[in-house]
């Protein structure tokens, strides 16, 4: 595993960005040498692409940081859709290492450090800053904008790295909490409730609730809903699905029910976030 190191004073020159969806189950990505960091989050399907020294296997909640100076190209047809952001960082800010452990712990360093490739713990989240972005360079051509969204997403990466880490490390909390969360991730577009989950685990709801809100901060009911509308942002973002489906689809039975709760938390109806985010470019080729 590479692990790419960055100054925390590091700034971006954002290059371009968009969502690319494959043409064919027999795409193969394109041969070029790559000039740039790429950074690729996978939403649907698999991308097999190589370097000069790997060949990756990246899927579906996986994100992919290409690094700059390397022959790029596909090693196998791929059936997939992808999110992509092309970014430069001056030379003397970062620095490439190979990684055989986790990341150290962010007390242990002021440096932002990422592994090339791992999963990500809230993809919707990037995917939702990478439809900003795209929206954001359409609208405004702002190079100063552009280059503050590429860094908030490089910021987002890190930190999810951080969360996870925190998750597995047993001075902050326990295997339970990194179960629970992994659970209502995978399980955010049900209509699931604290109880099913106390079931599930086996374990007194009052019990698992307590555990949960000393360990993370934040209550479990809170936290269920929170993905349920990061899972709703992207899909608002990400497809054309009517409201009503959008609301189905994260586990409201009420179209009205859930247009309340999305704007009691985002400040926004889901018409209204909708429209901020309107400009999406696909990519096909």
């Amino acid at each position: 595993m590479k692990l790419i190191t960055i100054n925390p004073d590091f700034r971006i020159q954002y290059n371009w960005c968009g969502k690319f969806v494959s043409p064919s189950p027999e795409w193969m990505h394109l041969t070029r040498n790559l000039i740039d960091f790429e950074l690729i989050i996978i939403t649907h399907g698999t991308l097999y692409i190589a370097d000069s020294q790997k060949e990756y296997t990246v899927k579906k909640g996986e994100y992919l940081l290409m690094t700059p100076n390397h022959f790029q190209h596909g090693y196998k047809q791929s059936d997939c859709q992808f999110y992509w952001l092309h970014f430069s960082i001056s030379n003397e800010l970062y620095e490439i290492s190979e990684q055989s452990t986790l990341l150290l712990d962010e007390n242990e360093t002021k440096q932002i450090r990422i592994p090339n490739q791992g999963t990500l713990s809230f993809a919707d989240r990037i995917i939702v800053l990478m439809k900003q972005l795209q929206d954001s360079d359409n609208r405004y051509h702002n190079h100063h904008l552009n280059n503050a969204l590429a860094a908030a997403i490089i910021h987002e990466l890190y930190s999810q790295g951080i969360f996870y880490k925190k998750l597995n490390n047993s001075r902050n909390t326990t295997q339970l909490c990194n179960d629970i969360t992994d659970y209502i991730a995978y399980h955010a577009s049900e209509n699931i409730r604290v109880s099913q989950v106390a079931d599930y685990f086996g374990y007194n709801e009052k019990y698992l609730t307590t555990v949960f809100r000393k360990q993370s901060g934040i209550s479990l009911k809170r936290f269920m809903m929170q993905a349920k509308m990061d899972a709703a942002k992207a899909e608002l973002t990400d497809t054309n699905h009517s409201i009503s489906q959008i609301a189905y689809n994260v586990g409201f039975n009420d179209c009205h029910n859930f247009t309340n709760t999305f704007k009691k938390i985002t400040g926004l109806s889901p018409s209204a976030y909708r429209e901020s985010y309107a400009k999406r470019a696909l990519f096909h080729q």
